[in-house]
């Protein structure tokens, strides 16, 4: 989890912007979250977009299983 950090950090980092959007940190958390562990994907992703409901929710898990 420290590298994958670390990782978005540097990537960040070299964007050479002074601030980033909180929904740009999030997003590409998610996306090294499902490379890495779909699970801490899962769980991540469940509050970050706050799931409205179990269809929603299916929905996302759909996605990631047909991967």
């Amino acid at each position: 989890m420290e590298a994958v950090a670390a990782d978005l950090e540097r990537e960040l980092f070299a964007r050479g912007e002074s601030e980033v959007p909180a929904s740009l940190i999030g997003e590409k958390l998610m996306e090294a979250l499902k490379a890495l562990d779909p699970v801490a994907y899962i769980r991540f992703a469940s509050v970050y977009r706050s799931f409205r409901d179990i269809e929603s929710f299916r929905e996302e898990l759909a996605a990631l299983l047909a991967k």
